[in-house]
């Protein structure tokens, strides 16, 4: 047997102020009780939790009817809980829940709160959830009191409806409800869209005439900072490195230019040291070389005195001794005496000096021998005069000596000379060779600088060019890349051109430029929703077109079986006659009607034509036959007919396709004993597919149940409820 509805549980719903658990088993549960014990309260709390939002529909006038309002012996309660637990094993609800739990709050001041497994939902997700399952509050699936003929009073459209949520087209029928809405939506939007292009339409058309002389101007304008982009870039970009190479090379430069001033300087330093060292030596070598002039003029002189005065006295030495011939050798003594004098003067006296006292002396020697000329015979020279001629050679060789050494330091002193020559003309040389260099550099430096200065004047050209241009020279700092790089052979005539353009044509209205774009983007975006309402509005229809086949293929399949199930219950019941359920005829539209509506539609722009509205499905008409008794419509029936007729229609669709659980009120009240044995046992065949929760008074319906619950009331006026489970 099904067992999914397992428990219901009331707090505060109606006549149940306190918490009530009534378990239900797979089977028949039977609830009973004396009239107004509550009973059929705990029906319209299934019904309460299944979806119903009219509480007209739950006997009451608003919502807070639902709360417990008290008793003289209890007081009332702020609000109604109630929630059903229902077995999810077999996976009957779309969820992973082994366990189904729906609850539902209502408050004094009328708000609801609905609870999807203790998750707070809205009610429509509720009755979606319901949906899936085939449950409802509207359908077959709970039955109130007094509603037994439910199907009968219920409109042919209401029929279908139950007849729709019995085999689960009701999911169906709501995505279709829900299409329709957002298909006269988007319709709706989609006119609103038509209407407000065809309004902005005139007012872009001008705009667009207005600015039409100014689109060229964008595409002038684009070409023109393109290429200022490359022409500029390119320049600003070749200036810097250019700037950065001459800055690198004049630091190199600066400092071999230190290197080369540094020589020079050493170069002179050396040159002035020389210089500050060569007056001295030059007048010290002019001094020497006079003095030996001078003493080489004296020692000639003397060398010669001194021959003819050695010449003399070796004559003298040959001759007879000097008293025989006449000659004083005190005298000759004390003429070379007198020369040794002279002599050792010689070195201090000056030249004339010395030639006149030498000159005397030999005078007077030559004088002795003349006046002896007569003596010839040898005499030996006398030891004084060997002596001191002797010593006047002495001094004739210290000042031969003296000279020699005159000599030699001016030997020294001219090599010296030389070497100073050659390191001064060096030294010379070097500096003059480093001032060379550093003027060579000094002339490179100022070219460089020159450079520097050209490419800085290069530069702020061409930053004022980019100024005039009304650009900022922040924009040039990164080299052009890719296409904007290539910088075709005319760039600079070209952008001359395309200024003198853009001067001709004039500044553009920047309000009316702005006021067309955005009018043509707000036009475009309308165009864009048009197309895609267009879009969803026929996506919308295929579905529902998809939907009502779908549901009327099955719907009408469904109908065959149906009648079939309810000629036969109804035969049982009446022991004969016949029943069907039928569609709906449609009454056909008056012709002036059909032409006038096909008018308006033609007379519509094609893209404007409204689509005809769907026809509604047709609703269910009931034709019986009652055995030995002519019917012409169900208004004909008694009361006792019209509850067989409910009856057997609602047999008939749970045998087509059984519900889940079945909520009966009492509909077998208006049953007799042979009628109310026969609803037993057709209970007791069809609980083997449907769980049935029935309210009754019936002792065959009793009877049937697999538990029975008792509902009185208790001495506080509160319902209370009693559990009996039946063997049997």
């Amino acid at each position: 047997m099904p067992h999914l509805l397992k428990r219901l549980e009331l707090n505060g719903f109606k006549s149940f102020a306190g918490r009530t658990v009534l378990e239900f088993p797979a089977g028949i549960t039977a609830i009973v009780g004396p009239n107004g014990s509550g009973k059929s309260n705990i029906i319209d709390a299934i019904r309460w939790l299944l979806g119903e939002r009219d509480a007209r529909n739950l006997r009451g006038s608003k919502g807070d009817d639902l709360i417990f309002a008290g008793t003289p012996k209890r007081p009332r309660v702020g609000l109604a809980q109630a929630a059903l637990y229902f077995e999810n094993h077999k996976k009957f609800f779309p969820v992973e829940y082994a366990e189904v739990a729906v609850s539902r709050q209502v408050n004094r001041d009328g708000s609801n709160e609905y609870f999807l497994n203790k998750s707070e939902v809205r009610l429509k997700d509720l009755v979606d959830f319901f949906a899936t399952a085939r449950l409802g509050s509207r359908g077959i699936t709970v039955i109130t009191q007094g509603n037994s003929d439910m199907v009968l009073r219920a409109s042919p459209a209401e029929r279908r409806e139950m007849i729709e949520e019995v085999l689960g087209l009701k999911e169906y029928q709501m995505k279709k409800y829900d299409a329709g809405r957002r298909l006269a939506h988007a319709q709706t939007n989609l006119e609103k869209a038509r209407a407000l292009r065809e309004e902005i339409l005139p007012h872009l058309r001008s705009l667009k005439r207005q600015t039409s002389r100014w689109e060229r101007r964008g595409e002038l304008e684009a070409e023109l900072h393109k290429l200022e982009n490359a022409f500029f870039g390119k320049q600003l970009v070749e200036f810097a490195e250019q700037a950065k190479m001459l800055s690198v090379s004049l630091a190199e430069h600066h400092a071999r230019q230190g290197a080369l001033a540094a020589a020079k300087e050493k170069a002179d330093k050396e040159l002035e040291q020389l210089e500050a060292n060569s007056p001295k030596e030059r007048a010290e070598l002019k001094e020497i070389k006079a003095g030996i002039q001078r003493s080489l003029a004296r020692r000639s002189e003397l060398q010669k005195e001194l021959g003819r005065l050695e010449a003399k006295v070796e004559l003298a030495a040959k001759r007879p001794p000097a008293a025989a011939q006449g000659i004083s050798m005190e005298n000759l003594l004390e003429t070379v005496q007198d020369i040794r004098k002279v002599l050792e003067g010689s070195l201090s006296s000056s030249e004339q000096d010395l030639r006149q006292a030498v000159g005397h002396a030999l005078n007077r020697i030559k004088a002795l021998f003349e006046g002896s000329k007569a003596e010839s015979q040898p005499a030996a020279l006398p030891p004084e005069l060997a002596q001191e001629f002797e010593r006047a050679r002495k001094l004739f060789q210290t000042a031969e000596d003296e000279i020699k050494a005159l000599q030699d330091k001016e030997a020294s002193l001219e090599k010296n000379q030389e070497a100073f020559y050659a390191a001064f003309k060096s030294a010379l040389a070097a500096t003059q060779s480093a001032q060379a260099s550093l003027d060579s550099w000094n002339r490179i430096e100022e070219e460089k600088k020159l450079n520097a200065e050209r490419i800085t004047m290069h530069r702020e050209e061409v930053e004022r060019q980019i100024l005039q241009a009304g650009r900022s020279v922040e924009e040039f700092k990164r080299a052009p890349e890719g296409e904007d790089a290539i910088l075709p052979p005319n760039a600079e005539d070209r952008m001359f051109r395309l200024r003198g353009e853009l001067a001709a044509m004039g500044e553009a209205d920047e309000a009316v430029v702005k006021e067309a774009k955005e009018t043509e983007e707000r036009y475009a975006f309308l165009e864009r929703e048009s197309k895609d309402l267009t879009k969803a509005a026929e996506d919308l229809k295929v579905l529902i077109r998809d939907l009502t086949t779908k549901v009327a293929v099955e719907f009408n399949a469904a109908l065959k079986k149906i009648n079939d199930e309810f000629q036969k219950f109804f035969e049982l019941m009446f022991g004969g006659g016949t029943a069907r359920l039928v569609l709906e005829k449609k009454e056909p539209k008056v012709k002036a009607q059909d032409e006038e509506e096909g008018e308006a539609i033609a007379a519509k722009p094609e893209e404007e034509a409204e689509e005809p509205q769907e026809e509604k499905e047709p609703g269910i008409d009931i034709k019986v036959s009652l055995p030995r008794k002519r019917v012409s419509s169900l208004d004909a029936l008694s009361g006792g007919e019209r509850s067989l007729v409910g009856i057997a229609t609602l047999f008939a669709l749970i045998s087509v396709s059984p519900p889940p659980f079945l909520v009966l009120d009492e509909i077998d009240a208006p049953l007799d004993d042979r009628n109310a044995r026969r609803f037993s046992d057709m209970l007791k065949e069809f609980s083997k597919e449907t769980q049935f929760i029935i309210v009754t008074h019936n002792r065959a319906t009793m009877e049937a149940a697999d538990v029975l619950y008792g509902v009185t009331l208790a001495e506080d006026g509160t319902s209370k409820v009693l559990s009996v489970k039946l063997e049997n």
